[in-house]
């Protein structure tokens, strides 16, 4: 049971609620562009983004590229941080990023994706490397695309249920999960399938795993707001109000204004939510959230 790479939200501050109120299995880090890792101008921001704490291991770095070269590079300045392991995302339905040839473009050119695994597993040395992809680009491609992937004896392979074509919006096609399994049983029997979307606890992907014979589940969405997600525990108002408070005093400085995004996800489904969010994204920094959190605590 793992959390997914999100972008701009599961950074550092992110995973140490999770790491305080319920683990994960494995954590991943936002992904990460390879060229920029390696250029002057994009580097200082990279190795921000890919900081860690010890205690997050096992935890998974993700990149993306189209340029072999450079993948091999990154994965090997990836190693040299101290990563369990390096995930390479195929998936990312980003026109920029899909503008480079890499994230969910790579589904249209296998031959490139193999490049890509290859130079990766080249870098990354000892340590493993997984993919993260979709099961089609504008259809459903998993009988060609995703045997392309397990033949290349990755450790992992994280399917979202969605093509490309659908980013988010139709449900996810858990009803594939079985036949992926049987071709990573038919291609790559070592290989760990996770299946992703859609999912919103840890009964359903339980529940799901059994059914389908995936190896694990990776959420998203699913997990905003609720650090308490991988324990099973049902927070209170008052619990969730105050791990706002935590998640701010772990973000307070010059990049404030981005822990916003978290408030509408900590503040709903309890009488007046709606003016306390209103309130807390007026603020500037975690000394205001903390007042505006306790005073509506003290009028509730």
């Amino acid at each position: 049971m793992v959390m997914a790479p999100m972008s701009g939200v599961t950074d550092e501050a992110f995973r140490l609620m999770f790491l305080k109120y319920g683990k994960p299995d494995v954590f991943w880090t936002e992904f990460i562009s390879a060229s920029a890792l390696l250029s002057p101008k994009g580097r200082k921001y990279c190795l921000d983004t890919l900081k860690f704490s010890p205690k997050e291991r096992p935890i998974v770095a993700q990149i993306f590229g189209a340029e072999a070269i450079q993948i091999e590079k990154a994965c090997k300045e990836i190693v040299a941080l101290g990563f369990d392991g390096i995930d390479i995302n195929m998936g990312c339905p980003d026109k920029d990023i899909e503008k480079q040839g890499a994230g969910a473009a790579l589904i249209n050119n296998p031959v490139l994706a193999k490049k890509i695994i290859r130079s990766a597993q080249r870098g990354a040395g000892k340590i493993q490397v997984s993919v993260k992809t979709r099961i089609g680009y504008n259809k459903n491609q998993i009988t060609e695309w995703i045997p392309i992937l397990l033949k290349e004896n990755i450790a992992c392979l994280t399917v979202h249920f969605r093509t490309r074509k659908e980013m988010y919006s139709t449900p996810a096609h858990w009803e594939l999960a079985k036949e992926i399994v049987k071709l990573r049983n038919k291609y790559a029997p070592k290989t760990l399938i996770l299946g992703n979307g859609d999912i919103k606890s840890l009964a359903q992907a339980r529940e799901l795993a059994k059914k389908t014979g995936v190896d694990g589940v990776m959420f998203g969405r699913g997990v905003l707001g609720n650090p308490w997600f991988f324990s099973d525990k049902i927070p209170s108002v008052k619990e969730r109000l105050r791990a706002i408070i935590e998640h701010a005093e772990l973000f307070d400085g010059e990049h404030f204004e981005s822990i916003k995004k978290h408030f509408h996800a900590y503040a709903k489904g309890f009488e007046g939510a709606r003016d306390l969010r209103e309130n807390l994204m007026k603020t500037k920094n975690a000394s205001e959230t903390k007042k505006i959190i306790e005073n509506f605590l003290q009028n509730r």
